[in-house]
This record gives C-alpha cells, structure tokens and sequence, in this order.
C-alpha cells in the first residue's frame, strides 16, 4: 500500500476507533453549548473566515489547514481527529474539495458527530461541472462571492441551530457580513471591467478560478485543471504555451498553494516560441494568506488577487 493511502487508512482507523466510544467526558462538545461558546472546526481558511465573522464572540474556532495548504491534497494527522471530535460542529467545503477527508466526514456524521458542507444549499445548476472531473462539481465556489454568500447564511444557519438563544447575534453578524461581501463583488465588476476585453484572460496553475471567470468576465484557463491532485503533463504545457503567444498574453500567475515550477515551465515554453510573458504576481487560491495580514481575511484575499490581476494585465 502506498505511505498516503497508509496514513490515510491509519487516521479513519483512529478517527472510528474514537466514535465509537459511548462515553465522554464531562465538558466536552455534548454539554450545553448556551453556557459557553460553540467550540467549531474549519477545514479551509476562507471558511474559518466566515465563521470568526457571523459567529463573533460566541465562537472558538479551530482551522485544521494553514496557509499555503493545499486541500486537495491534504492529509489529516490524529491531532486533527481529536480537533474534529471535539466539536460541536465541523464545516468543510465539500463537493471533494477536502479529497478523501470527506470520507471522515461521512463517518463522523453516521455516528452521531456533525460536519456541515457549507456548499450543501447551493443550486447544482449554478455549479460548474469541469471535463475533468467527470460529472464532479468544481469546489471552488469561494471565487464567485455571489456564491459564497450561500456558504455564509448556511454557517449563519447552522449557528443558530445550535445556538438559538442567540439568534439575534448570528442574524446580525450574518447581514453584516452578506453587506461586506455585496460591495466586494461590486469593486470586483469595476475592475475587472477596467481591464481591455481582449485582455481579459487569466492564466494559472490550475483551474481554481473557473466561478471567477464566469462570473466577471473572464477566459480562465489553468495546467492542471480544477485539481491539483495530478501533476500537468508535457503535453497540456505545450498546448498552454502556444495559446499564450497565439493570443499574446501579457502575464500569467502563480499561485500561493501550488509550486512554481510548472508555470515557469509554461514561460520558458512560451518564449522558446518567440513570445515573452511575465509571470504577473502571486494569487491565492486553495488557501488565503498569513493570520494577521489582509490577505489572511477573505474580502482582503480576493481584493489582492484582483489588484494583481488588473495590474497586470491592464
């Protein structure tokens, strides 16, 4: 058996062996959670974001995956097991964005424990369904903050769920929020539209930015697909690289969660092909930046991918 499927199979033989214990202990996440704050796990960071921001004071929240992760290809170790099982609630992005910790996840909530897809109330046919995934949906949802509202009034849902008697907190934190995300999207269409339409193409290292594109107006395109879970091939490098110096493309991106190497690959490509393409900045992806910065805040995330965007291709 390959290492990752083996540390894998080892984590859901802890993770199980955990729940199927009857008894915990006093204080854990099954005593009333009015009493004290809600004690929740995140799996990404832009979901960790919207919690902190509609659950406030009356939350305690543990995010499994740091900046720079990527959750494709994530790998739960038994301390994350044990942030899971003392939760009162587990969010995750779902639509296989998390890979095979989803199957934790299944099991966790066959036995009695709580994790929550914040995707789980979106219209499928707002979804995108890319080739590659072969009838999957891309869970890259975060990228169309249209979208990502959804995610948000599920967390704000769920909260008061839990919470009820502190409905009017969760109400108020979730309209706050919905507002902060209504005028990103609208900074967003402006500059996006200040950029020439000719010039509207975004090129990555994977298709992490196809809601995106669909809804400000842009021709994405990425190596490795909607995943990173397979590396590009030679062939799809080629094909990137001559489309590129077809269309004479000013820049293309890295990204903060995914090595370097195969877009610099696609730059030397392009100008074997007589083309120059700079590589027009860092944009984050899978993962936002460092606690803290702008960039560690989902309205700050997507604010610097749009001014590294618009600066380089305007």
């Amino acid at each position: 058996m390959p290492k990752s499927r083996l540390h894998f199979a080892i984590t859901l033989f802890v993770a199980l062996t955990l729940l199927a214990g009857c008894a915990r202990a006093p204080g854990g996440a099954t005593d009333d959670p009015t009493r004290r704050k809600l004690r929740i796990t995140t799996t990404v960071g832009m979901i960790t974001d919207i919690v902190r921001n509609v659950g406030g004071e009356r939350v305690d929240v543990t995010g499994l995956m740091a900046p720079g992760v990527d959750p494709h290809l994530y790998k739960p170790s038994v301390g994350d097991v044990f942030k899971l099982d003392s939760a009162d609630v587990i969010f995750y992005g779902g639509l296989h964005l998390e890979g095979r910790m989803a199957e934790l996840f299944e099991k966790m909530n066959e036995s009695g424990r709580h994790a929550v897809a914040v995707t789980d109330e979106i219209d499928p046919t707002l979804l995108r369904k890319p080739a590659e995934f072969e009838g999957a949906y891309d869970p890259h949802v975060w990228f169309d903050v249209v979208l990502w509202q959804y995610a948000a009034r599920r967390v704000g849902k769920e909260l008061i769920a839990l919470d009820p008697t502190s409905r009017d907190h969760y109400e108020r934190n979730t309209a706050a929020y919905l507002a902060k995300l209504d005028a990103l999207n609208t900074y967003i269409h402006a500059e996006i539209d200040s950029i020439p339409p000719k010039a509207r193409v975004l090129i990555t290292a994977h298709d992490a930015f196809g809601y995106f594109g669909q809804r400000y107006g842009l021709e994405v395109r990425g190596i490795q697909g909607a995943s990173t879970a397979s590396e590009a091939s030679a062939n799809s490098v080629r094909e990137l690289a001559q489309f590129i110096t077809d269309r004479q493309i000013k820049a293309i991106f890295v990204e903060s969660s995914v090595p370097r190497a195969t877009i610099e690959a696609v730059q030397a490509a392009v100008r074997s092909r007589g083309w120059n393409v700079v590589i027009g900045g860092e944009l984050f992806a899978d993962a936002m930046g460092a606690d803290g910065t702008p960039e560690g805040a989902y309205v700050g995330m997507v604010k610097h991918n749009v001014d590294t965007i618009v600066s380089a291709l305007k």
